[in-house]
């Protein structure tokens, strides 16, 4: 059976995380959540108090890596060796992140990093520039979206889970926010790919999108 690269981009608050994660699980494949990774890089930039310039010069001092915990049973993301998953998380970070993914250098050095982590196949990856930037030739793109209002619920409700407490206003404006910054950058803007497939998870459950994407996954390794 043929190792195939699995590509997940779209919107915020779309979960495209929790796809992924599903479909590596299925099929025994790696998983790299790329936007934890500009988060860890926006997160590292805060804590620093960097300007982009300092940031630039900085990005060899900056380790990322994802590590499976049993105690949590999750993919968790490690900034020079500290677990920051909660912490990149936040809507501190989620307000920055956009910005910092603008910058064409960190992009281009995370873009290096994940096209490493996926040279050998068997990867599902999500972001916002997989299958257009960094696997054009991935087998299986998969373009998520929802209504924004739903998006921006399932935001707040997860916020407020995890103890912070937000208005819906400010999430519903940081996620238009982000979309307008996503989508206009001018490196690497969020795009869907001419050949991905289109997920609208408005009104469906997570059970049904991830035997949809399960399917075409299926489809594709079978070819």
């Amino acid at each position: 059976m043929r190792k195939i690269t699995i590509a997940i981009d779209g919107f915020s608050s779309t979960g495209k995380s929790t796809l992924a994660k599903q479909l590596a699980k299925e099929l025994n494949y790696s998983y790299v959540d790329t936007g934890a990774m500009y988060r860890a890089v926006a997160l590292y930039a805060m804590k620093n108090d960097l300007s982009h310039k300092q940031l630039i010069s900085s990005l060899d001092q900056i380790n990322i890596n994802f590590k499976f915990l049993e105690e949590t049973q999750a993919n968790t993301t490690f900034l020079n060796g500290k677990n920051v998953e909660q912490e990149i998380r936040g809507m501190e970070v989620s307000n920055r992140v956009s910005e910092i993914a603008t910058i064409s250098e960190v992009r281009a050095e995370l873009v290096r990093q994940q096209k490493e982590m996926g040279k050998n196949k068997a990867v599902v990856m999500d972001g916002r520039d997989i299958g257009t930037v960094v696997f054009p030739d991935a087998e299986l793109k998969i373009f998520m979206t929802a209504d924004p209002e739903i998006r921006a619920k399932r935001r707040h409700d997860e916020l407020l889970a995890k103890g912070d407490a937000p208005s819906f206003e400010e999430v519903y404006n940081n996620l238009q926010k982000r979309d307008n910054e996503d989508r206009n950058r001018l490196d690497s803007p969020l795009l869907q790919a001419k050949d991905a497939l289109v997920l609208d998870n408005s009104e469906i459950t997570h059970e049904q999108q991830f035997a949809q994407a399960l399917d075409w996954a299926k489809e594709k390794i079978t070819e």
